[in-house]
């Protein structure tokens, strides 16, 4: 009997799948496998298949979960595509899958936040999911997850995803200065405008955060400039996903690291 898998795809959808797929398989089907090719990375983390929320009707979508006529596995059995981050358990996310286009993926294991981290002045954060945004903000990577969920706050949502860029406020003025068409690994945001965005931030001691797109190009970003790793929060929970080094990348996740 082939096993029922949960699958919560964070990016570029919101969807909860059920699948008779093991995560390496999946990831390789729902990058490439299926008519609907995304052609984008993917984020996706396994659920423990007994999570159950009313919300989504599970036991339903298991009783069609049965492989096709030809002995294949079912790969994909749609639950919901909608409020899905909003209504999970953090106690039931499993292991998280960062893939490429091609299904290539590194493993990422819950663990805890490194506090000894260099704080800047100033970060770059990209909200995943629910919503979509990059913004420049004084806040730690703690503090920003309390400010996004804020039920105050007009901008964010109760449950949040989101992650750091790998990003040095002086490095970055002090290349600008030499040269200002510095290359940004921030897709769709021109140096110039990141520069206006932090004087303005220097020069307003209330103004604490400034949003800088109001889209997430996740999919443009590779692995190698993310920093820290993901967090998925709410006002009264946090887990968090470390980045796997990128030397255990090369290590262990060989296709993923070659092309990026």
């Amino acid at each position: 009997m082939q096993k029922k898998h949960l699958y919560l795809i964070l990016y570029p959808n919101h969807s909860l799948i059920a699948s008779q797929l093991e995560p390496a398989d999946f990831a390789q089907h729902y990058a490439q496998g299926s008519t609907g090719f995304l052609g984008s990375n993917i984020l996706f983390v396994e659920v423990d298949p007994d999570f159950r929320n009313d919300y989504f009707h599970i036991d339903a979508a298991y009783e069609e979960l049965k492989p096709h006529e030809d002995g294949r596995a079912k790969a994909t059995k749609y639950i919901s595509n909608y409020r899905t981050l909003e209504h999970m358990d953090f106690e039931a996310l499993c292991n998280m899958y960062y893939c490429n286009a091609l299904g290539d993926y590194i493993e990422l294991k819950p663990g805890e936040l490194d506090p000894s981290f260099r704080g800047d002045e100033m970060r770059i954060f990209l909200d995943i999911n629910p919503t979509k945004m990059v913004a420049l903000t004084k806040y730690n990577f703690m503090e920003y997850g309390k400010f996004i969920t804020d039920s105050d706050s007009f901008i964010g949502a109760p449950v949040m995803l989101y992650t750091q860029i790998n990003f040095y406020i002086d490095d970055f003025l002090n290349e600008f200065a030499s040269n200002t068409f510095i290359a940004l690994n921030i897709p769709g945001i021109h140096p110039s405008r990141l520069r206006d965005a932090i004087i303005e931030v220097r020069k307003s001691p209330k103004k604490i955060n400034k949003g800088l797109s109001l889209d997430c190009p996740f999919d443009k970003i590779s692995y190698k400039n993310l920093r820290r790793g993901f967090m998925f929060t709410s006002r009264d929970k946090n887990k968090f996903y470390p980045l796997v080094p990128l030397d255990d990348v090369e290590k262990d996740f060989f296709k993923l690291w070659k092309p990026m």
